[in-house]
């Protein structure tokens, strides 16, 4: 069935390739949204794949690709997605936009969500949509982005940016993540969680995660950190202290730390917290628990302790995360996500 012809209630997201488009980057917003299922197990989203004319698009790599959709696709779109292209990053130099692709664009209606996964941002930059805001696109390409349109605000240290109805990630995987976030968003972390599971994917990277972090390759026959980890996960709900974890991967505190840090990118220390807040969010969303009692099992203690932490997170008090999941619409924002600079 045509997707543009699905139930109108379900969100419709509309990708558009642009010559020279990057293949993997394409595919990631119809393999994610696709896998987003309500507790019927009918689809949460309909993903539409355009070109400006409706036919075949040249990509990066040796194939083209054929697709169903014109640019007329653009005005049934509740959300825009631009991956990586050639094209766009060349038209993003130039700061200027062929009239096929302005008119296009001109199409998207008054508040539907913009979404550029690594140097689609060139192509929002051109098109104004970024003016003012804080965004991101892939490390190496954050000076060139900054150079260009020296108005805008580029971090290249994070994995993506939500900053309303206009998102922005970096290259590659974080595209992945970027699509994960906004299906927790919209519909809670069971369902992300669902869909990122369904997809072999991790379920959740913070947005102010770093990009790019010097990983040496680990030996073959190195013991890592994974076994504590894995373990971790399965205790959150008691006391967890370095040297146990350390211990479980026979290392000492030091040779733990290190590798961790080379493994994860994060400190240990850092990673509990951020498993304990999603921990902590999945069961907001999904059970009547008391607050205390969930800052019980996610490993916070006290109430005021997990309120402070997942103030840090999300900007918002447990009973208000509980209650925009609770009382929102499907298909509603939800809470915004801000990672940390």
């Amino acid at each position: 069935m045509d997707n543009m012809c699905q139930d109108l209630a379900m969100h419709r997201v509309v990708v558009l390739a642009l010559p020279g488009v990057v293949p993997f980057e394409l595919a990631i917003p119809s393999r994610l949204f696709g896998a987003a299922l309500g507790p019927d197990g009918k689809p949460l989203y309909s993903v539409t794949t355009c070109s400006l004319d409706g036919g075949p698009v040249g990509t990066s790599a040796d194939f083209a690709i054929a697709v169903d959709h014109d640019h007329t696709a653009l005005a049934q779109a509740d959300t825009l997605v631009i991956p990586p292209s050639a094209s766009g990053r060349e038209w993003g130099e130039q700061k200027e936009l062929p009239a096929p692709l302005r008119d296009a664009l001109g199409l998207v209606r008054p508040g539907a969500r913009v979404m550029a996964i690594c140097t689609g941002s060139f192509v929002l930059a051109a098109a104004g949509i970024l003016d003012g805001r804080r965004v991101t696109t892939h490390w190496r390409e954050s000076d060139h982005l900054q150079g260009l349109y020296p108005d805008l605000m580029v971090d290249a240290d994070v994995l993506f940016i939500d900053d309303g109805s206009v998102l922005t990630s970096a290259g590659v995987s974080a595209g992945i993540d970027l699509c994960l976030h906004v299906i927790r968003r919209d519909h809670g972390s069971e369902i992300a969680n669902e869909a990122a599971r369904s997809c072999v994917v991790p379920p959740w990277r913070d947005g102010g995660q770093a990009q790019y972090i010097r990983r040496p390759v680990v030996e073959a026959d190195t013991t890592t950190t994974a076994p504590a980890r894995a373990w971790a996960l399965e205790h959150l709900d008691r006391p967890l202290v370095l040297a146990e974890l350390a211990a479980r991967s026979n290392m000492s505190v030091r040779t733990f730390s290190r590798r961790f840090q080379d493994e994860v990118g994060v400190s240990p220390m850092t990673w509990l917290t951020q498993q304990r807040v999603e921990r902590a969010r999945e069961l907001l969303e999904c059970t009547d628990l008391p607050v205390d009692r969930i800052a019980e099992q996610a490993g916070f203690g006290s109430g005021g302790s997990l309120r402070q932490h997942l103030l840090a997170a999300t900007g918002v008090s447990p009973r208000a995360y509980r209650r925009t999941f609770r009382t929102a619409p499907v298909g509603d924002q939800g809470v915004s996500h801000k990672p940390a600079r």
